[in-house]
């Protein structure tokens, strides 16, 4: 199934972080967004006839479209598209544009899920990202969004800042927790060259935090969110039972999605085509589709992109589907490289899935097999490995008969010393206990 994305690029202020293609002269917002009607309807074939599952409106700030046009933009994709399977509408939202009437509104024409980009509860941190809202217009985001009768939320928290109290991530963690919100998105920041803290990092005013501390703190993100019960199933992203993103995981894994509007990317299986990034030539060439440049993927570009983006994800690389889309060859080659490069190694049994664990993902790697298949782990003994029985047993995912040799007094010893609170110190006990008696 596809999506549609709509990229409207207009913002009132500029974040001091973003990199994305945004326009702070509103003067001609009103026609791009009628241009952005016309290409709905100039790019009707895109699709093949793919049956539509998602529309997400991206920015920019979506929300400064009215609810009119937002409504406009959905009925046109149901007269274009085949969109009877439309499961998940999303806006992104800026808090201080959500008041009670816009919200009443977005309902009203179909909106159903709510991306509001709050990126931290701490003023200090708001200011210095340049943010237009405080930490109280975004609480009130929320409930207001609840009492409009909103029942899936997600919010955007950013961390890795050199800048802010100590305690900021933590208590912006603790602040999302208790909003209850369905989905959390967090991202390190980056800091990008053509940016206000990329300039900053240009005069020697600013510089990213050490690699030590992103580690620490992609950690802090990982205990608090999955402690409160959310699925983390993507590097950056977290969620409620059955709220996950739609959109975001048809890009994940290579759905075809139509994008409409300057800078907005479209893939239909093969081509990755994206609008020029700026208004006036965008509107210059739409109606006539010469706004378009288009990049053609080879099987080795879809091979990569598949690698990537699998291992970003809990559900990982799916060895079936890999040989079936890209031979047995390709299939070997990655295992082989799997056991080079990591650290987590398959002793018996057919492997069906290669993953990372969610509190490492990409940076770090390992091998697992989906719990369908009774299998063994074998371990090079090494800081890895302890990690990993210390994440999967407080994650109640790690059983005594997975360990497949001895451990060492002194492995015993690391473990206990990782544990990092009360109840995760009593789980690895418990967990030790148990192997004892095994073993």
């Amino acid at each position: 199934m596809a999506g549609i994305y709509f990229h409207i690029p207009f913002c009132r202020r500029i974040c001091a972080y973003c990199d994305f293609y945004k326009n702070a002269d509103l003067r001609l917002k009103e026609q791009t967004l009628a241009a952005m009607e016309r290409e709905v309807v100039a790019r009707r074939d895109f699709l093949r006839g793919e049956a539509v599952r998602t529309i997400y409106f991206g920015g920019g700030t979506p929300s400064l479209a009215s609810a009119e046009w937002i409504g406009r933009a959905i009925e046109l994709c149901r007269a274009t598209f085949d969109c009877r399977a439309v499961e998940e509408i999303t806006l992104e939202a800026n808090p201080d544009d959500l008041s009670e009437e816009y919200l009443a509104a977005l309902r009203s024409v179909g909106v159903n899920r709510l991306s509001i980009g709050i990126q931290s509860f701490d003023d200090e941190v708001l200011r210095t990202m340049n943010r237009r809202h405080d930490a109280a217009a975004a609480i009130a985001a929320v409930e207001k969004a609840r009492a409009a009768g909103f029942d899936n939320i997600t919010i955007d928290l950013i961390y890795g800042l050199p800048f802010g109290p100590k305690d900021a991530l933590a208590r912006s963690l603790a602040q999302a927790v208790a909003l209850d919100v369905e989905h959390i998105s967090a991202y390190h920041l980056t800091i990008e060259p053509n940016t206000h803290f990329g300039r900053m990092a240009e005069r020697g005013e600013l510089a990213p935090v050490a690699e030590e501390e992103s580690e620490r703190q992609y950690l802090e993100v990982h205990r608090a969110l999955t402690k409160a019960g959310y699925d983390h199933y993507e590097i950056s992203n977290f969620a409620r039972a059955g709220r996950r993103s739609l959109h975001n995981s048809s890009y994940w894994q290579a759905q075809p999605y139509l994008g409409i509007g300057p800078a907005a990317h479209s893939f239909d299986g093969q081509n990755r085509v994206w609008a020029v990034s700026s208004v006036a030539e965008y509107l210059a060439g739409v109606d006539a589709g010469t706004c378009y440049e288009m990049e053609h993927l080879t099987p080795e570009d879809r091979y990569n992109e598949t690698i990537m983006t699998a291992l970003r994800c809990r559900e990982g690389v799916d060895l079936a589907a890999l040989t079936e889309n890209f031979g047995r060859d390709r299939m070997e080659y990655f295992t082989t490289e799997a056991w080079e490069h990591y650290q987590i190694l398959v002793a018996s049994g057919n492997p069906t899935v290669i993953r990372t664990p969610s509190y490492k993902f990409i940076q770090y790697g390992d091998i697992t097999i989906c719990q369908s298949i009774p299998v063994k782990l074998s371990f090079r003994g090494n800081r890895s490995f302890v990690e990993d029985i210390v994440f999967r047993v407080n994650n109640e995912s790690m059983k005594v008969e997975s360990v497949a040799y001895k451990l060492s007094q002194e492995t015993e010893k690391t473990i206990m010393t990782m544990a990092w609170d009360d109840a995760a110190r009593l789980a690895l006990i418990s967990f030790l206990e148990d192997y004892r008696t095994a073993y």
